[in-house]
């Protein structure tokens, strides 16, 4: 049951595509590689076991926590949907 503007499925289609898109912000923050002994923001050290536990850490865990709230606070709502969907 389609009504106004969008077409049969085109719900499910932007549902997709929030999903695909946060799959995509999530892989590109994985890590790889060596893990670095101080943090690249403030160089504080970052411990043994932080290390040996995400692989390519750059980050201690303060700067860590304080990137992923501030990306929190911008990803509040999806901007990749349809103009139609915005003006209803």
């Amino acid at each position: 049951m389609a009504s106004g503007w969008a077409h049969e499925g085109a719900v499910q289609e932007q549902i997709d595509a929030t999903v695909n898109s946060a799959v995509e912000r999530a892989r590109s923050r994985l890590t790889v590689g060596d893990s670095l002994e101080f943090c690249e923001e403030c160089d504080a050290e970052i411990p043994e076991k932080r290390r040996n536990a995400i692989p390519g850490v750059r980050l201690c865990i303060a700067c860590q926590s304080e990137l992923e709230s501030s990306d929190k606070a911008q990803s509040l709502y999806n901007r990749s949907g349809s103009k139609d969907s915005q003006l209803r």
